[in-house]
């Protein structure tokens, strides 16, 4: 099927009162990018100097036969195939696409292998941010869109096979959430217990830095630091805090200091002490490879080291939005970060 054969080309000049086929973009470098003329809109005498100076001698009309699409409806189908809960778009595409965003600020979600397979199809985009970015209210997730202006419906249903494809399978291993492959979990308000471990912050001979940087990442995540308390380098007290957030009910507890190997170092010992079972002691991660995950019971708890208080970005920003969302960090999830994990050194 040669799809060139349903386009009918027709000078300017004799396109007064023919409906345009697709959109038209005009570009002024520096200035301006956008739609001059929009899909549907009928050519009159005086649109003829514009579509001159963007280059458009000749205009196309189009003729859809069956088991074509045009892009508008293609990048529309491939939309509805992969939104899932709280993903908004447009229905009506912007030069033959159509981008997803987010309704809610929250933790995105996108199924790699689906968009991989996706684009294993020839002349079919979907585009994507990386799983597990966190994104703002309309911020954009995705763009859904063909190459040519227009395309054979297979292509299309294909899309739709595999969404549903992956859909049951994600399914069956548990990792569908919504009913979508593209979706946004919201962060769910934690109350955050933080200790501070270190002999010269708890005797007053420093003043503390991590607070203030923890509090803000959790506060930016709609969570709240409820209490901050101070431990010595001392295995017993730095026990006693740790229970007594979870005594108070605390839904995360960050014990921050006192994380590498030194022999005074007594956070990952006293965590461990307090009941946790350590997901992992270490994360192929940097900056932040001393970092410590575990639960008590269904209580995560965080052993920070010291780069949270100077880097940007660390394994803390890795895991952090992600237990804000209510996902359980399994240590594949720590191996996982080895790939793409060398920020600093």
């Amino acid at each position: 099927m040669k799809n060139e054969s349903m386009l009918r080309e027709v000078k300017v000049e004799d396109a007064i009162g023919m409906v345009l086929a697709h959109d038209l973009t005009q570009i002024i470098p520096g200035q301006f990018k956008g739609r001059l003329f929009k899909k549907g809109h009928i050519i009159r005498e005086d649109d003829i100097p514009a579509l001159l100076s963007i280059g458009k001698e000749h205009i196309y009309t189009i003729e859809l036969k069956e088991g074509v699409l045009h892009e508008d409806e293609a990048a529309l189908r491939m939309a509805r195939a992969v939104a899932g809960e709280n993903v908004v778009y447009n229905s009506e595409p912007h030069e033959g696409k159509v981008t997803l965003k987010a309704a809610i600020a929250g933790l995105a979600k996108v199924y790699k292998p689906f968009v991989d397979d996706v684009n294993e199809t020839d002349q079919v985009i979907l585009s994507t941010v990386k799983n597990n970015t966190v994104v703002k209210a309309g911020q954009s997730l995705a763009g859904t869109r063909v190459i040519p202006l227009i395309v054979e419906e297979i292509k299309v249903e294909r899309v739709e096979q595999l969404a549903a494809h992956h859909k049951q399978e994600m399914s069956l291993n548990g990792a569908l959430q919504t009913s979508g492959l593209i979706e946004v979990k919201p962060f769910r308000p934690l109350k955050v217990g933080l200790i501070t471990t270190g002999s010269e912050v708890f005797k007053g001979r420093i003043t503390d830095k991590f607070g203030p940087i923890v509090k803000e990442k959790v506060a930016a995540l709609g969570s709240e630091v409820i209490e901050q308390r101070l431990a010595p380098d001392d295995s017993e007290v730095i026990i006693s805090e740790i229970r007594y957030f979870l005594d108070i009910g605390a839904d995360l507890i960050l014990v921050t200091g006192g994380m590498s190997v030194d022999p005074d170092d007594r956070t990952p010992g006293a965590i461990s002490r307090a009941g946790a079972r350590i997901v992992s002691y270490g994360t192929p991660m940097l900056p932040g490879s001393m970092l410590l995950m575990g639960y008590i019971g269904d209580t995560p708890i965080m052993g920070l080291p010291g780069c949270v208080m100077h880097d940007p970005y660390t394994s803390f920003d890795e895991l952090l939005p992600r237990i804000c969302a209510g996902e359980p960090i399994v240590k594949g999830d720590i191996v996982a970060l080895g790939y793409g994990g060398l920020l600093g050194c």
